[in-house]
């Protein structure tokens, strides 16, 4: 049989259906309104409270869904990380006001090309050159922290080795996040450019500059391997008084990568020397940082050459270099080991280091 053969298949069987069905219910609705309007007493009163009521509701949930949504935006606009002390630290997404409290921090995030969010910085920021031009905020040891409430940054950058911690504690009372490093050597500058990438939303470049030292860390590293002889070394970071670097620095190891041996390995990371400790070590080269005591690099060669029977004036080793390159954890001190290692062991490479280096 065919579908069609069936009654209430039928197109015009379900239209009469329809109408009849849809009339028995309207006759039944039509009888219950009738009997609701004799029974029923005017409601009037009731619908005008009733919509009273349903204003001041709506009125109130109004003023409270900015108030409610508040928090969920600002959860969206904000991110939880864990900074190199391991403290946690809520930051913008998108920082955009931010300040450095080191110079060294200052030259990374120009390294990672997000100088455009920096507001202010810590004296002697001078690299690169356009860092001379970001306003100051006191120096790295005492910063003045009515000068950086009073630009009312978004995220604070910190270095463990130098800032004030009471000062971190006072800018976290006044709810400014500040995100600090702890960059003692050149695994932990690696990291520290890394977690600064992640900060600044500059991952890939920080990637970058990253694999560029590794790269060239262990170039060094083979052309140093199977070295005959291991200079002794004295590195001078002070004049008056004499201070040299202990093994717990950085200098330290840029002194054993680069082919030496360290002449104050033994003492605290900032040693103080006399010249007849001096005299008794017998250096083999000494370098000497360009800023030691303020003097020029003509005054602290002479206060060597003062003593020719020490080796490194015998030899004509005593060596002026420029002090940025070695006195700030960054990425730039791989400039620094490459020319460390030509001054300790020539013999390795062809052509003298760059100019820009030494100020001998």
């Amino acid at each position: 049989m065919n579908i069609r053969d069936v009654p209430w298949a039928t197109p015009h069987y379900r239209a009469a259906r329809l109408q009849q069905k849809t009339g028995f219910a309207r006759g039944k609705q039509e009888n219950r309104r009738a009997a609701v309007s004799q029974d029923a007493v005017p409601c009037d009163r009731y619908d005008k409270t009733t919509k009273a009521i349903a204003m001041k509701i709506l009125f109130v949930l109004l003023l409270l869904c900015p108030l409610l949504a508040a928090p969920l935006a600002a959860g969206a606009e904000n991110r939880l990380l864990t900074d190199l002390t391991d403290r946690r630290v809520t930051i913008p997404i998108q920082p955009q006001r931010v300040v450095s409290l080191a110079p060294s921090i200052t030259e990374m995030v120009f390294a990672l090309k997000r100088e455009d969010v920096l507001l202010a910085t810590t004296e002697f920021s001078n690299y690169p050159p356009a860092a001379r031009e970001i306003p100051r905020i006191g120096s790295y040891v005492q910063p003045d922290l009515e000068r950086i409430v009073a630009l009312k940054p978004d995220l604070v950058l910190a270095i463990r080795d130098g800032n004030p911690r009471r000062l971190i504690e006072r800018l976290e009372a006044l709810d400014i996040p500040v995100f600090a490093i702890d960059p003692r050597n050149l695994a932990q500058i690696k990291t520290s450019l890394t977690a600064l990438g992640k900060v600044l939303n500059a991952d890939d470049r920080a990637g970058t500059l990253v694999t560029d030292m590794t790269l060239r860390l262990e170039r060094l590293e083979g052309q140093i391997r199977g070295i005959d002889h291991r200079p002794l070394v004295f590195f001078q970071v002070d004049a008056e008084p004499m201070v040299s670097v202990g093994k717990q620095t950085f200098l330290h190891e840029l002194i054993v990568l680069a082919g030496g041996r360290n002449a104050a390995a033994g003492g605290p990371p900032y040693p103080r020397y006399g010249w007849e400790e001096i005299l008794h070590l017998q250096p083999e080269v000494t370098i000497i940082t360009s800023m030691a005591g303020g003097q020029s690099p003509e005054e602290l060669r002479r206060a060597w050459q003062r003593w020719p029977q020490l080796k490194a004036v015998q030899n004509g080793r005593i060596h002026v270099v420029d002090a940025d390159l070695f006195d700030r954890p960054t990425h730039r001190l791989v400039d620094g080991l490459e020319m460390l290692a030509r001054l300790i062991q020539p013999e390795l490479f062809a052509s003298p280091p760059p100019s820009s280096a030494t100020v001998n």
